[in-house]
C-alpha cells in the first residue's frame, strides 16, 4: 500500500511543473544555456545566480540605512583562515544535523568558495540571518522537518526575499510562478507570496515533505528541489538505479551537481565564520514584530503618515506587497509591523484608513467587493532594459502566457514596444486605475497651441504642468506627495521623480517646482 501511495504521488508531482518549472534538459543542451552571468568553478559547476549577488547591490535594495558597522568586537579581516581537512570534517560532524553533511573535495572547494570569494557575502547573509532564520526555523519545526533545511535559502537567495532570477524564480525559496501557485501561493499585480518569508517557507515545506515520501533521502529531495524530480529520476535511471546522490552526481544537470556541496558549505559557513575572520553585518531591522489584519485596502503611505514611520521598514515588513498596497477589500490581509507601533495602529485604525486615502487609493473600491476577481486586460510599454521574464513577474503571469497575448518568438522584446496583458489583480480594480490615468496622460501630452496643460486625476485637485522639452515642470500643492504625484504620470515611479529631481529623499513642499520625464 505504501509503494502504491509513493506511485500516486510520484506521477502527480510529475504532470506539476517542474521544481522551479525547469525544463528537462541534456547536459550538452545545459552547457549551450549557460548565461554570461553564471559563473563555472572547476569541480564544483555552475555557482547559481546568487553566489554572483553584488553586495553593494543587496545592500542597497535592502535599504543601506538599516545596516551598520560590524560588531567592533568581532575581528574581521579579508584574510581567510585555511584548516585542514580533518578540522573542517570534525566541525560538520560537530553540527546538529539529521541531513548528512558529508565531507569530500567538492565541499571543500565549495567551502573555500564562501570563505576566500564570497566573504562579502557571507557578512550579508549572517546579518540577515537573524531577521528570517527563526521564521524559517518555526516553520520547519511545525513540519517536523530537519532545521538544517534552513541554509537552501543561503544557496537559493542569499537570503535576499525579493530576489529575482533571469529565468522569473523570485523570493527567499526561489519558487516559478506555476510551482508557487501549485503550492497554494497567491500571485498577481498586487500581491506575490513568494516574497512572503512565511508563507513562502511554508509551501517549500509542503514540497520537501513530497519528495521525502518519494525517495526517503535528504540529498536527493534538496537535488529535486534545484531541478525537479523529473532531472533526479532521469540521473538515476542512468546510474543504473542508485539512490545516492553522490553516485548519481556525474548524471544530474550541471547546477544540481553543486547543490547539495554548496548547501553542506553555507551550513559550514554560518556557524563557524568566526574562525575564517569574518564577521556579520549588523542590522538595526526590529526582531521584535507582530501583525494586524487589514479588511480594507490600504496603501503604505497611510500607514507611515498616521504612525510616523519609515515607509521603507514597511516595505522590508511586508515584501509580498508589490505596489505597497495591501487588498484588504477583496480578503482579510496581514500587515506586519514592528511590535510597538501594533498598538498604535489599532488605537488609530479609524484614522490610518481614512487618511489621505483619495490621494493614495484613487479609483480602488473602499469596501468589500465580494469575489470578483478575474483578468483584465492592460498595455504595457516595454522599458530599456526590460524583457519578457521581467514584465511577467511584475504583473503576476508567465512568461509564456505574455509571449503567446502578442505572438513573440522568444523572451527579448525592443524598448518601446506596446504589449497586451491579461493580469490578475487580486480583485481590486487596479487596471482600470492605469487606464484611466493613461487617458489623463495622453490628453495633457497632446499637441496644443499653448504651452500649459492642466492634469485633472480622480478626486484630485488640478495643479498645473507646463511641457519643457522632455519634461513636464509640476508645481507640488499641499497634501502632495512623490508616489501621488508619480500615480499621475503613467510610466513613471516616485524613485524616477526622486532621481529625476536629485532629491536627497522623498520630502518635498508645497510650491516646489519638479521635473517629470516624459515619452
Amino acid at each position: 500500500m505504501k509503494k502504491y501511495h509513493i506511485t500516486v504521488l510520484l506521477c502527480l508531482i510529475c504532470s506539476f511543473s517542474q521544481a522551479k518549472n525547469r525544463e528537462e534538459i541534456t547536459e550538452e543542451e545545459q552547457t549551450r544555456a549557460v548565461s554570461p552571468r553564471d559563473t563555472i568553478l572547476e569541480d564544483i559547476g555552475l555557482i547559481p545566480e546568487s553566489l554572483d549577488a553584488n553586495v553593494d547591490s543587496l545592500l542597497h535594495t535592502w535599504h543601506v540605512q538599516y545596516f551598520s558597522k560590524m560588531d567592533a568586537f568581532c575581528h574581521d579581516e579579508d584574510e581567510n583562515v585555511r584548516f585542514s581537512d580533518d578540522v573542517i570534517r570534525e566541525r560538520l560532524e560537530r553540527l546538529p544535523h539529521v541531513i548528512p553533511m558529508t565531507y569530500n573535495t567538492l565541499v571543500r572547494k565549495s567551502i573555500d568558495l564562501y570563505t576566500d570569494r564570497r566573504r562579502g557575502l557571507i557578512r550579508y547573509m549572517l546579518g540577515m540571518a537573524d531577521f528570517y532564520f527563526p521564521v524559517i526555523e518555526q516553520v520547519l519545526e511545525e513540519y517536523n522537518l530537519p532545521l538544517e533545511l534552513k541554509y537552501l535559502v543561503v544557496v537559493e537567495s542569499a537570503l535576499n526575499p525579493i530576489a529575482v532570477s533571469r529565468v522569473g524564480a523570485c523570493g527567499l525559496w526561489q519558487f516559478m510562478l506555476p510551482t508557487g501557485k501549485n503550492y497554494g501561493l497567491e500571485i498577481n499585480s498586487l500581491v506575490d507570496d513568494r516574497r512572503d518569508p512565511l508563507k513562502s517557507t511554508h509551501a517549500a515545506c509542503r514540497y520537501f515533505m513530497d519528495m521525502y515520501s518519494i525517495y526517503e533521502d535528504w540529498h536527493l529531495v534538496i537535488a529535486s528541489y534545484n531541478c525537479g524530480p523529473g532531472n533526479v529520476n532521469k540521473a538515476i535511471r542512468r546510474s543504473g538505479g542508485k539512490k545516492d546522490f553522490w553516485q548519481i552526481y556525474p548524471y544530474l544537470p550541471r547546477e544540481t551537481r553543486s547543490y547539495v556541496p554548496l548547501f553542506i558549505a553555507a551550513g559550514y559557513v554560518m556557524n563557524y565564520y568566526c574562525d575564517h575572520n569574518i564577521c556579520p553585518i549588523q542590522t538595526d531591522l526590529p526582531l521584535a514584530t507582530d501583525t494586524v489584519m487589514i479588511n480594507r485596502t490600504l496603501h503604505f503611505r497611510q500607514v507611515a503618515d498616521a504612525l510616523n514611520m519609515d515607509i521603507e521598514l514597511l516595505r522590508i515588513l511586508n515584501p509580498q506587497y508589490r505596489r505597497d498596497i495591501i487588498p484588504g477589500s477583496n480578503k482579510p490581509s496581514v500587515l506586519k509591523l514592528p511590535a510597538v507601533d501594533t498598538y498604535g495602529f489599532v488605537d488609530k485604525e479609524d484614522s490610518v484608513y481614512a487618511s489621505r486615502r483619495d490621494s493614495y487609493l484613487a479609483g480602488f473600491p473602499d469596501e468589500a467587493s465580494g469575489n470578483n476577481s478575474k483578468r483584465e486586460q492592460i498595455t504595457h510599454t516595454v522599458r530599456s532594459g526590460e524583457n519578457i521574464v521581467r514584465i511577467a513577474d511584475k504583473y503576476g503571469v508567465t512568461p509564456q502566457e505574455v509571449r503567446r497575448w502578442n505572438g513573440l518568438g522568444s523572451n527579448n522584446v525592443a524598448a518601446g514596444k506596446r504589449l497586451r496583458l491579461y493580469v490578475d489583480n487580486g480583485g481590486v480594480a487596479f487596471a482600470q486605475t492605469q487606464n484611466q490615468t493613461t487617458k489623463q496622460q495622453k490628453a495633457e501630452t497632446a499637441p496644443a497651441t499653448t504651452a500649459v496643460a492642466t492634469p485633472k486625476a480622480p478626486n484630485v485637485q488640478a495643479t498645473p504642468a507646463v511641457m519643457t522639452g522632455k519634461y513636464v515642470t509640476y508645481k507640488v500643492k499641499s497634501g502632495d506627495s512623490l508616489y501621488s504625484i508619480s500615480r499621475k504620470y503613467p510610466g513613471v515611479s516616485a524613485n524616477t521623480l526622486q532621481k529625476a529631481n536629485n532629491l536627497p529623499n522623498s520630502n518635498i513642499k508645497p510650491g516646489q517646482l519638479l521635473k517629470i520625464p516624459v515619452g
